[in-house]
């Protein structure tokens, strides 16, 4: 097996040591103590052992650092809170909510639409509701209170709906600097407010059944287009198709998602990650001839799984709501890193057609067997509690898996009620010597990343994996088409139950009609979401883009098909 002892870079491996161990803990150690602590038998032990210290799979940060810990953290990535209603006591009440939460390490994301708009008169005290911005600033500085006291950056995410009267104001926000910085920030998109675009309509801004003003659909789109073009924000989430397409229809509405988008939750819904590393499924033998072991996934998903289930059962909650929420529905969100990486290493470019038909392999086989594993786990241990069959069988994604795992789940029923979300992966990828992130492409063969330490921000040099070890020039963001970012994006929601996390690259001087038809082509293909990032924008990222180094050059890639057995070479 390959690199044992963790990641091999010094960057990766201070990463490691200083997020994701405990003071003095070696890589090994660290692994020996998730896996002691989420392993059902002493074979299981040492079969999730192995996939964590070859870097097969990791869970997500606080995961990593949390589980078997003797530190109060939690081990779930993110949290979204209970309502917060338009009175002032609730609002307060969220905010202590809040800050127990990120003191133990969890995002949270909030949904500020119960709140009345700015300059409605407020009876009782004859004066006038500032609005949810200004309590949005409230927010704001208790996340930067509170992180400052532990190792990870607090992250919140803030939506309106929109619909609400306050909607113009919101989408600004975030344009001055100062403001809001510790939020990410999102509109609930209806399937109303698209089609009033589409078809040049006026629409309704509501609050509490009452129209407090119409606005002509397409101006305010191109309101919206602008600040994200411009600032990379607010992001578009699909709040009807979210809703339309969740496992739990039946029993839950979701108004918010966690800080990062690719979790839409309910109220105080929790949600673990942790993401398959790609990159160490790649075989290729001494002829250089490459594969992708998809023998070696399929034995491994029912492996993490079931160590993640337990999480469920082995980690401490900010509060109570988010235990009982944790408990009746078992939610986690499985998903991959270094996917460019991979596959762009079996000679495919990305968004290609060719890696698109090997991306939808590979989420087809995770989607299947982590489903059939949750099956399995409910005959042993039992369903979800907030499990109705009938109703869960009738979802529109648990339709879309093969016929012999619904009828498990109908003879059984399941274990988790989501199972899936494709996360950004950012450090996680990190502390792998840089596999592609999550499902984006390759930023850059050799850039600047600034780190957040204890100590400010630091600038340090990364490689791309595949390009350092395999002398692989994947397609670089930047160079990417929409349309190629779009068919990811479009493809991998598919497979998911939850959402994605994804940008798309826009180059500056892209038509203006090209940029507004991404947003609409996302909802029109079924996505939850959709981000982008223009890199001529007034927003700076975090990466910077170095001159390129050279790498030593390899040999002919070459891809066995794993069904056909038919070789190919780039």
């Amino acid at each position: 097996m390959e690199h044992m002892d963790g990641p091999q870079t010094k960057l990766s491996q201070e990463v490691h040591a200083t997020k994701y161990r405990m003071e003095g803990e070696s890589f090994r150690e660290a692994q020996n103590r998730f896996a002691q602590t989420l392993s059902d038998s002493e074979e299981h032990f040492r079969q999730l052992r192995d996939i964590l210290l070859e870097q097969r799979f990791m869970g997500g940060g606080r995961t990593q650092l949390a589980i078997g810990s003797p530190t109060a953290t939690t081990a779930f990535n993110c949290f979204v809170s209970s309502p917060i209603q338009d009175d002032f006591n609730s609002i307060m009440d969220i905010a202590k909510e809040a800050g127990k939460t990120m003191r133990k390490g969890g995002g949270i994301g909030y949904d500020f639409s119960r709140l009345r708009p700015k300059g409605s008169l407020i009876v009782s005290l004859g004066s006038q509701a500032s609005g949810p911005i200004s309590f949005m600033r409230i927010f704001d500085s208790l996340c930067k209170t509170v992180s400052s006291a532990g190792h990870r950056r607090g992250a919140q995410m803030g939506v309106l709906r929109v619909d609400h009267p306050d909607i113009e104001d919101f989408i600004h926000a975030k344009q001055n600097s100062t403001e809001l910085t510790a939020f990410n920030i999102s509109l609930g998109i209806t399937d109303e407010f698209m089609r009033c675009v589409r078809d040049k309509k006026m629409f309704d801004l509501v609050f509490e059944g009452k129209v407090h003003k119409q606005v002509f659909a397409p101006a305010l789109w191109e309101m919206i287009m602008r600040s994200t073009w411009d600032w990379a924000e607010p992001g578009v989430l699909f709040i009807d198709r979210i809703n339309e397409a969740n496992n739990l229809y039946y029993c839950e509405t979701i108004e918010a998602t966690n800080p990062c988008g690719e979790q839409p939750l309910p109220s105080n819904g929790a949600c673990l990650l942790g993401s398959y590393n790609l990159v160490k499924y790649v075989d290729f033998d001494d002829e250089g001839t490459r594969s992708f072991n998809f023998a070696q996934l399929m034995q491994d998903i029912p492996i993490v799984t079931r160590a993640m289930d337990n999480i469920h059962d082995n980690t401490v909650f900010p509060l109570e709501a988010q235990a009982e929420e944790s408990r009746i529905k078992r939610r986690m969100g499985l998903g991959v890193t270094g996917l460019a990486n991979a596959i762009e290493a079996l000679g495919f470019s990305y968004g290609s057609p060719k890696f698109l038909a090997v991306a939808e392999d590979i989420f087809k086989v995770i989607r299947d067997e982590t489903y059939r594993t949750s099956v399995a786990l409910a005959k042993e241990k039992g369903a979800f509690p907030a499990l109705d069959i009938d109703q869960y069988l009738k979802a529109e994604f648990i339709k879309t898996l093969p016929k012999t795992v619904r009828a498990g789940i109908k003879k059984y029923g399941i274990r988790n009620s989501h199972l899936l979300s494709f996360a950004p992966t950012g450090t996680i990828s990190l502390t792998a010597d840089n596999v592609s992130g999550g499902i984006e492409p390759v930023f850059s063969y050799g850039y600047d990343r600034t780190i957040q330490t204890e100590n400010g921000p630091i600038i340090e040099e990364v490689m791309d994996y595949a390009y350092r070890t395999w002398g692989v020039k994947g397609k670089k963001a930047n160079d990417c088409t929409a349309d190629e970012h779009l068919a990811v994006l479009a493809l991998s929601s598919q497979y998911v139950d939850s959402a994605v996390s994804k940008t798309i690259n826009c180059s500056p001087d892209m038509p203006w009609e090209d940029f507004k038809a991404i947003y609409m082509k996302a909802w029109e293909q079924g996505c939850k979401g959709c981000t982008t990032f223009n890199s001529g924008g007034k927003r700076f990222g975090i990466l910077n883009e170095k001159a390129e180094v050279e790498a030593e050059p390899v040999a002919e890639a070459c891809y066995i098909d794993f069904e056909t057995g038919q070789k190919e070479c780039s």
